[in-house]
């Protein structure tokens, strides 16, 4: 039987990059995956890629500020399958390049509503239906930024050092009731986000890969996998954890 046999996730963010790799893994590995994204055609053709290879996945445009539509995400899965195992809010932004006393208002709440209410949303619709189903486990795309410094970045730094406080926070709350939380805290990985950020820094591929111990950045793929990983039943006794997976990066 394959790892997630007819088990049910959702993935935010699952339109592009380390969202839409979970998600076809996901789908691989027996999953019925439900997929949220802003932009509805890239959530389409993360459905369709998986149905291509003879998954089965649901799509509904989903802005993770919104709690409304964050539950009606997580509901959608429940009606639809049954129930719901797990999750990976993966759903995020990036903010300008510069020092913190030139971010504005608008960066600070664009950045923040995102990355930070946007996992809170998504966990709290989310835990009540892990509890329902008697146990299941959520995994939240934090970053390498969540665990040290980032200058130019303070308040992306700031919104996922939060990520992580409330993963491991959530995570100790209700680990006795069979719910499984941890964060992943990705190095640079070559996705859209990614190559926004480059170009913003002035950077090339090669400079950030140099910054990273094992000398490159990361795929989509490699983190795909931690995640699905901690997703099943494997990582059974892993929780609250906020794990790297930075080619070195935060050891430095």
């Amino acid at each position: 039987m394959a790892r997630f046999e007819n088990r049910v996730f959702v993935v935010t963010g699952g339109g592009t990059g380390i969202g839409r790799a979970t998600a076809i893994q996901l789908a691989v590995e027996g999953a019925r995956v439900v997929i949220g994204n802003r932009n509805a055609e890239l959530g389409g053709d993360t459905v369709a890629e998986i149905e291509r290879g003879g998954g089965i996945a649901l799509f509904q445009r989903t802005d993770v500020t919104d709690d409304a539509q964050v539950r009606a995400l997580v509901d959608l899965a429940v009606e639809r399958f049954g129930g719901l195992d797990g999750a990976f809010n993966n759903a995020g932004v990036e903010g300008p390049m510069g020092p913190l006393h030139t971010m504005d208002d608008a960066t600070y709440d664009r950045v923040l509503d995102t990355n930070l209410r946007g996992t809170f949303f998504s966990m709290r619709a989310q835990i009540p239906r892990l509890l329902e189903r008697g146990g299941g486990a959520i995994v939240n795309n934090s970053s390498v930024a969540g665990l040290v410094g980032f200058g130019g970045q303070a308040l992306y730094a700031a919104a996922k050092h939060a990520v992580n406080g409330l993963t491991r926070t959530a995570a100790v709350e209700v680990a006795a009731q069979g719910v499984r939380i941890n964060s992943v805290c990705p190095g640079a990985v070559r996705t859209e986000m990614f190559e926004r950020f480059r170009s913003g820094g002035g950077l090339s591929e090669e400079e950030l890969g140099a910054l990273h111990p094992i000398g490159r950045i990361g795929r989509s793929e490699e983190i795909a996998a931690l995640v699905c990983w901690l997703l099943s039943d494997e990582a059974s006794f892993v929780v609250g954890q906020a794990l790297a997976a930075d080619g070195g990066l935060s050891s430095v």
